[in-house]
């Protein structure tokens, strides 16, 4: 067979279940399930039944045998058996004696099709002979005191089951690189203990295969492998196939450290590939399917062991963190504070991990617990992961090769685990694990698997020499495990619950409030109202006293029917607006297109005659109309140009201007004067009722106009905001939607 190139593009791709060739030291029939007609063959088939592959391919089965000593219909009859079972492997493996020679057959279906694989028989061997070495093994396996001790003692019993040079476990990592945590192995080896395999070295579907097919025996690397013959375009599926040959960069690879035969056994973990028992022997050697099924009983064992021992230790760190979880849920329900129910209790956000560092980034807020990146960093961390497309966590324990950002921190943040609380407002809880700097030392230079050749191409080349070669790794943390995972998407769900129970008694405190704001609104319109009459009757017998019997008063009783007649009109001034001000808020709008040219003339001519100051200007420049109530958009401007006017009094050259203009979406209107101004430092409170400012206490007023205005800009859906400084007027800005 010629190795083909194989380049980095093309690695996890290659397909190694359908190689087209087995190995050498068996044979292959593959059956249409349907009618036992012969699909596939090997080429060296003949050498095992005396007929050409020509002859048996599309032929019945029982042409497969018809040339030897054996019955075929012994064979048919068998097939058919394997059919109609539950469980075909349970009955592998069936001898047969062919042509002079003992041979094992395995047969397995997949894709429609039966594979017949013929294999050596081992006389010296079978299935009892195995049975003392697996109650060994499962004895050692209950009384392993450590998980060191348990995978030694399992390398050491495949060993002897199997009599390979070397077995050694191999862990996954995270990240899909492997390291050797066990090994048992002749004098003469060299050592692979505590060594580190690159992930590319078994790619993704290399472990599929591993993890579907759990026994994998590869028993000369020096043989030439036999391809399969078929009538048919399509390759053979051989997941399951024992007899599947070996990629060649694989057979490179095992050739370059001195490996005659190879043996896998797979390492699962809730269905997972947690690992591999990988033998070596140093020339080729055959492994008959008794005993490569006591070495898999003997890996399943462990296997099983490990679940066990994981979902131990797994359990603990869980029922740990959940109970924070717990204490922070209790922590929610009672503290209406977000912040304070997740940081500020003896039980923080920080305990349902084991990081070193919480961060709660909320409503425009960041609070941080332990040892996190600072604020800045934080922000620009949840711009990032806002652009990052996941939809409810993310983790990762190598951040910075995501993130470069994060490599300046990553003494405190090489691990992140986040969870989205609101994606649109940029809110995120996260957790930070530190850099752990490691010493790892590779099996050989992991970045030296792919050579350029003299042509230019590039060849995925296995590495030569499998010399220790240390490596110090930046910028990783360790994994997060499922328990923290777990724990931190509950806490997920309460922290939701919980914003989602103050988002509705916000709603019902503002419910509350609008009500008790209506009510309010009536009691000042009820109370404005009621009380007009008797101030009325007050300032009607004042004026009659006056009249009638000022003249007969002395100077003190004049003075005090004077003070009685004006404080009676302030008050009637008051009461007014305050009815002016509830009815603004009660009556129902009419929106109609109210020409502005008219309506701010009359209002202009009506507050220069109740000014009495015939010094001051008002000028209008354009006036577009607006949408709305004409009789609000009349209080409105009445009130914006009364106080222009009012409190430019002052200046020796009063002006007032009032101008509006479109602008996109709305209309808004200026009202400018020359004025006393004031200072925007002081007039945060510019709007509410009976609010005046210092500079104005002299003049005359309530404060309660721009209450007045501000609540009907509300009503029409627009704003209102202002300008003004000290000595150099005012000017303040509304803004209605645009009438088109």
């Amino acid at each position: 067979m010629t190795i083909p190139l194989v380049d980095l593009s093309t690695c996890e791709q290659e397909p190694i279940h359908i190689p087209g060739y087995i190995q050498a030291h068996g044979h292959l029939v593959a059956l249409s399930r349907d009618n036992l007609t012969i699909q596939y063959v090997s080429a060296q088939i003949e050498d095992f039944c005396g007929t050409a592959p020509a002859q048996l391919l599309g032929a019945p089965l029982n042409a497969l045998l018809s040339a030897t000593e054996q019955s075929p219909e012994a064979l048919v009859n068998l097939i058919r058996v394997i059919q109609r079972s539950d469980s075909p492997s349970g009955i592998n493996p069936q001898r047969f004696t062919i042509m002079g020679q003992p041979w094992d057959l395995v047969v397995h279906e997949h894709g429609g099709l039966i594979l017949l694989e013929w294999e050596p028989t081992i006389e010296s061997t079978g299935a009892f002979r195995h049975q003392p070495l697996i109650a060994e093994a499962l004895a050692e396996l209950q009384s392993s005191k450590s998980l060191e001790e348990l995978l030694q003692n399992t390398a050491r019993r495949v060993r002897t089951i199997i009599g390979f040079d070397r077995v050694m476990v191999y862990r996954f990592g995270a990240d899909w690189h492997g390291q050797v945590i066990a090994e048992d192995k002749a004098d003469e080896m060299e050592t692979y203990m505590d060594l580190h395999f690159p992930a590319s070295d078994i790619p993704k579907q290399a472990r599929e295969l591993y993890r579907l097919n759990p026994v994998r025996l590869i028993v000369d690397t020096y043989s030439q492998p036999t391809a399969i013959l078929s009538r048919h375009p399509a390759p053979l599926d051989m997941t399951h196939a024992g007899l599947r040959a070996v990629s060649p960069v694989h057979i490179e690879y095992l050739r370059n450290m001195n490996v005659g035969a190879s043996m896998s056994l797979s390492l699962l973990y809730r269905g997972k590939l947690w690992g591999l028992m990988t033998c070596h022997h140093s020339e080729a050697r055959f492994i008959d399917y008794p005993t490569r099924q006591a070495a898999q009983f003997v890996s399943q064992l462990l296997s099983a062991a490990l679940e066990f021992r994981e979902s131990e230790a797994d359990a603990s760190q869980r029922r740990q963190f959940l109970d924070h979880e717990h204490t922070l849920h209790q922590q929610l329900l009672q503290d209406a504070n977000l912040f304070s129910a997740l940081t500020a209790h003896p039980v923080t956000a920080l305990d349902v991990t084991s990081a070193t560092g919480a961060a709660l980034i909320y409503n425009g807020r960041i609070h941080q617990l332990g040892q996190t990146p600072d604020e800045k960093s934080l922000e620009r961390l949840a711009e990032w992961l806002n652009k990052h497309p996941f939809d409810v966590f993310h983790q990762t324990h190598r951040l910075p090769d995501e993130f470069p950002e994060a490599a300046s921190y990553s003494e405190v943040a090489a691990g992140m685990l986040a969870i989205v609380l609101s994606r649109e407002m940029g809110e995120y809880l996260l957790w930070f694990k530190p850099e752990q700097l490691r010493e790892v030392t590779w099996a050989g230079n992991p970045e030296k698997s792919v050579t350029v050749q003299e042509e230019g191409g590039l060849r995925l080349s296995p590495r030569k020499s499998f010399e220790a070669w240390s490596q110090t790794v930046r910028h990783t943390s360790q994994p997060w495990s499922d328990a923290e995972l777990s724990a931190v998407l509950k806490l997920r769900e309460n922290v939701l619950q919980a914003i989602t129970r103050q988002a509705n008694q916000l709603r019902q405190l503002n419910r509350q409030l609008q009500m008790a704001y209506e009510e309010l609104d009536a009691f000042s319109y009820t109370v404005s109202h009621d009380l007009r009459t008797p101030l009325s009757s007050i300032r009607y017998f004042a004026d009659i006293l006056e009249e009638d019997y000022g003249t007969n008063l002395d100077d003190d009783a004049r003075q005090l029917l004077t003070k009685i007649i004006q404080s009676t009109d302030r008050l009637g001034e008051l009461i007014s607006h305050i009815l002016n001000y509830s009815r603004m808020g009660r009556s129902e709008i009419h929106r109609l297109e109210v020409p502005m040219r008219p309506l701010l003339d009359q209002i202009r001519e009506e507050v220069l005659i109740d000014s009495h100051h015939s010094a001051v200007t008002i000028e209008l420049g354009d006036t577009p109309p607006l949408l709305g109530d004409p009789t609000m958009l009349a209080q409105v401007f009445t009130n914006l140009l009364t106080n222009a006017v009012k409190y430019s009094k002052p200046i020796a050259a009063p002006r007032v201007f009032i101008e509006g203009r479109r602008a996109p979406g709305e209309v808004i209107y200026s009202v400018q004067d020359n004025g006393i101004g004031f200072d925007m430092k002081k007039a945060g409170r510019m709007f509410e009722l009976f609010r005046r400012l210092d500079n104005a206490i002299e003049i005359e007023g309530s404060g309660v106009g721009l209450s007045i205005v501000k609540r009907i800009v509300g009503r029409h859906g627009g704003k209102i905001w202002y300008q003004s400084a000290v000595g150099q007027g005012t000017t303040f800005w509304v803004s209605f939607p645009d009438t088109n």
